[in-house]
């Protein structure tokens, strides 16, 4: 409760300025289930990664934006920015052993008098300016906020033996997105504690969750998926041209 309260405050003091948000867009992993570079494979002729930089660049409350890469594909990244007029990229830094590591390494590129951090998966290229604008107003209003989609299936717990051990209710769970929006001092001080303990996660709300900091969740889109199989390159160009040419 002490680590909420000192939150709200620290939230308080700061809400009558206009604030300064960049995004970390995270484009540093192996994509070994894609067979390549996932980021770099062309979207209705667009490299994934520049439609997710344009929806970043689109946003006028975004200030920033800081690419973490592979570090044999910072070049590329450079040159999809010059490519595609995204003006607003400051940085492009190589990736870390782990995902809290590659935040970690861009986090270091943003600037110091930024007050909010956007971080978002750079798979995700059908993100819109308006689910980014959605999840900063609430970040805004209590300090980490992510967006989430209800889950549709049905979810089993199964044993590693590989049988069913339980039905998990569904009702309060969300499938999470990005991107996750966060109060960048205290998002940088739950990060470092984080790297010190060696924690491992798969999203950047659990670091929050781990160091006792709140996280709202907000509406997402069921458009907004992660590019991770070949299958889901094939789903996100239908998406597209359906949303473009509904």
């Amino acid at each position: 409760m002490e680590v909420a309260t000192e939150f709200q405050l620290t939230y308080m003091e700061t809400d009558s300025d206009i604030p300064a948000v960049a995004a970390v867009i995270v484009a540093a992993g192996n994509a070994t289930r894609m067979g390549g570079a996932k980021q770099l494979l062309p979207l209705v002729g667009v490299p994934v990664l520049a439609r997710s930089m344009m929806a970043f660049e689109a946003c006028a409350a975004i200030r920033d934006i800081v690419v973490v890469a592979r570090r044999e594909e910072t070049a590329d990244v450079q040159s999809l920015a010059d490519a595609y007029h995204i003006h607003k990229v400051t940085a492009i830094v190589p990736g870390g052993e782990e995902r809290q590591h590659s935040v970690m390494n861009g986090l270091e590129a943003v600037a110091q008098d930024v007050q909010y951090v956007a971080i978002h998966d750079g798979a995700r290229p059908l993100v819109t300016t308006e689910l980014i604008e959605s999840v900063l107003a609430a970040a805004k209003q209590s300090g980490a906020a992510a967006p989430g989609v209800p889950v549709t299936d049905t979810i089993k717990r199964v044993t590693p033996q590989g049988r069913i051990a339980e039905t998990v209710c569904r009702e309060d769970l969300c499938a999470m997105q990005t991107p996750q929006i966060f109060d960048y001092p205290l998002y940088r001080q739950a990060l470092e504690q984080a790297v010190r303990s060696k924690l491992v996660v798969t999203d950047d709300c659990q670091i929050m969750e781990v160091a006792g900091f709140p996280v709202t969740v907000v509406p997402g889109d069921y458009h907004n998926i992660k590019i991770t199989t070949p299958e889901d390159l094939v789903v996100a160009q239908a998406l597209w041209e359906w949303l473009h040419h509904a």
